[in-house]
């Protein structure tokens, strides 16, 4: 009998749970399945959420030809050899209503350039309609003229209002669980545990009604413990790895970010993820107090890219390294959060006009650009003069922290300013 998460998996939108944001009523993929009319686009989100159900209820539910390739197993051969056979479903008219076959794409992130290059021409032309699934940022992984053919749609993770409602479809709807008479005591272990991937609840609950009617946080927890390989803790470990991994590197400890970089290096983390973690990293926690952690940290990820791996894991250490024993700010990143935050509040402020182009007559003599100071114009290539809009002219979004490097800006800053950034502070 095929695995619970299987013969579970919805056939319709109406028994398809979550992603009410592009499902539900509405929403921009319901909306497009109920027209007939489904373009190409790329579904980005974690696993276990719906991606790969969802492609099938499109091409069930528009009763087109569905083709199916992974991009672990397929390659630029598999890719012509479907866009053949969609060819040939069109010209038989196996494609009703003027629908293109769907070529759904598995993990799209693991395809080479020249696989995704190798599908530009089938997307352009109408051939297939592509929908690919990712766990990955598609605007990291996925070539840019694919990417500009695609939609991008965000899935998130399930929800716990979610999960609880699959479950008690599970046990009441299934041909196996709705026969054991099961009581439910106790779910925030499942749930912790699944991590809003759909796939892993049902691993997990399959698992446990295996020997027990009762569930309950301490046997969900027993029993995982007892078969830690009976269920995907990928996906889990993943998260929980990185999380630890970055946040060793921010709390300045060298060797815990190195055990967790070898942690995910012999688990078979994909190096380019990591690398682009410690970019991250550089930006956000280490900042302005040392600005050459960003180049180090991008000059990693280069190198990752033109070397692999197992090379790569000295480039990969040697920026952990540089990281967590870097001075920190987070300045940048509470300024930039701070400002967005600002703007979501007092919306779109006009400009002052000296500081509009004029590039005519009339703007000009309604005076844009009218008593502009140029500061290379001044002594110290700098001039005082208002550049915030006119309801906010004292407001201030970035402030300087403890460390050396941004003391300098911040003194620099109140040399320039003067009592401003003086009555700021």
């Amino acid at each position: 009998m095929a695995p619970l998460a299987e013969r579970l998996r919805p056939h319709t939108l109406n028994d398809y749970i979550g992603q009410k944001h592009l499902v539900g009523e509405g929403a921009v993929i319901r909306r497009m399945i109920e027209q007939g009319r489904v373009s190409s686009f790329i579904l980005w989100g974690p696993p276990g959420v719906g991606k790969t159900t969802l492609a099938n209820i499109i091409a069930k539910t528009l009763d087109v030809p569905f083709f199916t390739l992974s991009a672990v197993t397929s390659g630029v051969k598999d890719v012509r050899e479907v866009i053949d056979k969609a060819k040939a479903s069109r010209f038989f008219g196996k494609a009703p209503g003027g629908n293109s076959p769907i070529l759904f794409i598995d993990e799209i992130h693991r395809f080479s350039k020249s696989q995704q290059d190798s599908l530009l021409g089938a997307v352009e032309q109408g051939v297939v309609t592509l929908i690919g699934a990712t766990t990955e940022n598609p605007s990291f992984e996925v070539i840019r003229p694919l990417l500009s053919r695609c939609q991008v749609y965000v899935l998130k993770s399930l929800e716990k209002d979610d999960l609880l409602g699959l479950l008690d479809h599970a046990i009441h709807t299934d041909v196996v669980l709705k026969g054991k008479d099961i009581d439910i005591q106790e779910t925030t272990a499942m749930l912790r545990f699944s991590g809003g991937d759909a796939r892993k609840f049902l691993n997990i609950l399959e698992l446990v009604t295996e020997t027990s009617s009762v569930i309950n946080d301490e046997i969900v927890t027993e029993t995982l413990q007892q078969n830690p390989l009976a269920y995907d803790k990928d996906g889990e470990m993943h998260y929980d790895i990185i999380s630890a991994f970055i946040k060793s590197i921010r709390g300045s400890d060298p060797d815990a970010a190195i055990y967790y970089l070898a942690r995910m290096i012999e688990g078979g983390e994909d190096p380019v993820f990591i690398a682009r973690r410690l970019v991250i990293s550089a930006s956000e926690d280490i900042g302005l107090a040392n600005p050459n952690a960003l180049l180090l940290a991008n000059a990693a990820f280069d190198t990752i890219t033109k070397i692999g791996m197992p090379e790569g894991r000295i480039p990969l250490a040697e920026a952990t390294v540089y990281l967590a024993t870097s001075p920190k700010s987070n300045s940048a990143y509470e300024a930039i959060n701070s400002a967005l935050q600002f703007v979501r509040e007092t919306g779109n402020l006009p400009v002052p006009l000296h500081l509009r182009n004029a590039p005519t007559k009339l703007m000009s003599q309604l005076g844009y650009g009218k008593d502009y100071k140029y500061a290379h114009a001044y002594e110290g290539n700098f001039v005082s003069q208002q550049f915030l809009p006119d309801e906010i002219t004292n407001s201030r979004f970035w402030h300087a922290q403890k460390n050396a490097a941004e003391n300098k800006l911040q003194e620099r800053m109140i040399q320039l300013w003067g009592e401003k950034y003086k009555e700021q502070q």
